[in-house]
């Protein structure tokens, strides 16, 4: 299992003003210091979709629950950005949708950061000597039994990707600045199986990034940007 170091103390990062868009040292300075160091793989996962929608919950314990872990890759320009990928239309789930590289951890993997290189390597053939880790975020469970660790990492701006065109339709980046602003952030309520279902939601241009993946983001805020 991999842990990831955090050689930063809170007193480096306290005065940061973070109403003001952090600069890259001062995203990953922050990070180091708030991310967790060890993956969250036992416990009770506090992120999810039954946060904003407690029914879902009865329905999730139910469900054998799934390791996954998916990539948070924050590409280390000036203005920091945030790479994400657009699922193939023909995948049988979550068609469509925007998303993290990630996927099942599976038994070979060292754990959820492997799993992450991994998959980012097989979806859209982002070099893992690129990667550098920062840290976790809190485990996410989703409503369909996975439980999802965010691995939260700079990656080198140099790279060159290949998409799976079974898997991704499309790769782009999202400002940072822009997706840890809360007044970007919505909530947004649909019907699903026969209940009504809340999330998080929001839009970058034309893109609508919503649920899992927004979700992952709003942690990702509270967790670094909130003092």
């Amino acid at each position: 299992m991999i842990a990831v170091p955090h050689p930063f103390s809170p007193a480096d990062v306290a005065a940061t003003d973070v109403s003001a868009p952090l600069t890259l040292d001062d995203f990953v300075a922050r990070a180091r210091v708030r991310l967790l160091a060890v993956p969250d793989l036992t416990g009770d996962p506090p992120r999810g979709d039954h946060e904003l929608t407690p029914e879902y919950r009865a329905l999730v314990d139910a469900l054998p629950i799934r390791a996954a872990a998916v990539l948070v890759p924050v590409v280390a320009r000036p203005e920091p950005t945030v790479l994400l990928t657009l699922r193939s239309s023909h995948l049988a789930s979550h068609a469509g949708q925007i998303s993290f590289p990630g996927g099942k951890i599976d038994p070979q993997d060292d754990g959820p950061l492997g799993a992450a290189l991994r998959e980012a390597e097989e979806e859209v053939g982002l070099a893992r000597g690129l990667v550098a880790p920062l840290g976790y975020l809190d485990a996410y469970l989703s409503r369909t039994g996975f439980r999802i660790v965010p691995v939260v990492a700079t990656v080198e701006p140099d790279f060159a990707l290949t998409l799976n065109p079974g898997e991704v339709d499309e790769a782009f980046e999202v400002p940072l600045d822009f997706l840890m602003r809360p007044n970007n952030h919505v909530r947004e309520t649909r019907e699903w199986l026969g209940m009504m279902r809340t999330f998080h939601a929001m839009t970058y241009e034309r893109r609508r990034i919503w649920g899992i993946t927004a979700g992952i983001l709003r942690s990702l805020y509270e967790r670094v940007y909130l003092p």
